[in-house]
C-alpha cells in the first residue's frame, strides 16, 4: 500500500473496556466524525466496547485530504483496523457509513476475517433506488436546505455562515463519495445484518431495509424506530438496547423474526 494511505489512515476512538466480550467498530454518516458516538460508551453495558472510526477531513482532521473513491477508503479503515481485530467484533454503519461498513466486511472477507454482525441503519440496500435526488450535485442554497431537511444538524450550524463555509466542502465530498459509489455485486455474506431505520425516513423506506436480505446467507432481521433519517438522535437508548442484546444474545435472538416496528 502507498506511504500516503499509510500516512493518512483514519483515526480510531476506543473507549477501552477490560472486561469487553465484544468490539462494536462505529461508522459515522456523510461529513460527520468519531464525534457522532461520543454518548455511546455510557449507552452501552460494559462488555461491549465502542470503537469509533474518523476518515481524514473530518472534524479535527478537516484539512487533511478525503477519500477519492469508497475503494481507497475501505483500504484506509482495513489498515487502521488490523491491530483491533482479535477477539469477537461486529460493526455498526449510519447512512453512508452503513455502505463503508458494508463493503468493509466484503472487502475482509477476502482476508480470512469477517465481523460477527452488521448492523446497517438508515441506508436502503445496494440497488435498491429511492426517489430522491443525489445531493452533491445541488447548489449550496439547495445543499444547505436539503440537510436541513434531513433534521440531524442544529439550526444554529445553519444560521452561522462562517461554519456552513468550513463545513460545506466536508459534507459535499461525503455526499460525492457515496453517491458516486456503484455497487459490484458479489456473492452475499455469511454475516448476520440487521437492517435498522426510521419509520419516516424517505432516504431510506423499509422495503429499501428489507432488501438487505439480499445481501446475507446468515440470519437476518430488520428493526424500524419511530423517526426519520437520524432516528437515532432521539432513540439512543432503545437503539443500544438492539445492539446489546444481540451481541450479546440478552434476548431471544433477533435473527428471523423479520421487521419489527418500535
Amino acid at each position: 500500500m502507498p506511504d500516503r494511505l499509510l500516512a493518512e489512515t483514519p483515526f480510531i476512538r476506543r473507549a477501552r473496556r477490560m472486561n469487553r466480550k465484544v468490539r462494536l467498530f462505529c461508522f459515522p454518516h456523510a461529513g460527520a466524525g468519531a464525534s457522532a458516538f461520543a454518548a455511546w460508551p455510557d449507552l452501552f453495558p460494559p462488555e461491549v466496547e465502542i470503537v469509533a472510526v474518523q476518515l481524514p477531513g473530518r472534524e479535527d482532521r478537516v484539512g487533511e485530504a478525503h477519500p477519492a473513491s469508497v475503494d481507497i477508503a475501505v483500504r484506509m479503515v482495513a489498515v487502521a483496523l488490523r491491530p483491533y481485530l482479535q477477539g469477537p467484533y461486529a460493526f455498526f454503519g449510519h447512512s453512508g457509513g452503513a455502505l463503508l461498513a458494508f463493503e468493509l466486511a466484503r472487502a475482509l472477507r477476502k482476508r480470512g476475517t469477517q465481523p460477527g454482525h452488521l448492523f446497517l441503519s438508515g441506508q436502503p440496500a445496494p440497488g435498491h433506488d429511492i426517489a430522491a435526488p443525489e445531493l452533491h450535485r445541488l447548489s449550496d442554497e439547495d445543499f444547505s436546505a436539503a440537510l436541513r431537511g434531513l433534521d440531524g444538524t442544529s439550526d444554529g450550524v445553519f444560521a452561522d455562515p462562517g461554519l456552513m463555509k468550513l463545513l460545506l466542502p466536508t459534507l459535499r465530498a461525503d455526499f460525492t463519495l457515496w453517491e458516486s459509489h456503484r455497487h459490484r455485486p458479489d456473492q452475499p455474506l455469511a454475516v448476520p445484518i440487521t437492517a435498522l431505520g426510521g419509520d419516516t425516513d424517505p432516504r431510506a423506506p423499509v422495503d429499501g431495509l428489507q432488501a438487505w436480505r439480499q445481501e446475507t446467507t446468515g440470519a437476518f432481521s430488520a428493526e424500524v424506530f419511530p423517526g426519520g433519517h437520524f432516528y437515532l438522535n432521539d432513540s439512543g437508548a432503545e437503539l443500544a438496547a438492539v445492539l446489546a442484546g444481540t451481541l450479546l444474545g440478552q434476548e431471544s435472538t433477533y435473527a428471523g423474526q423479520g421487521e419489527r416496528t418500535r
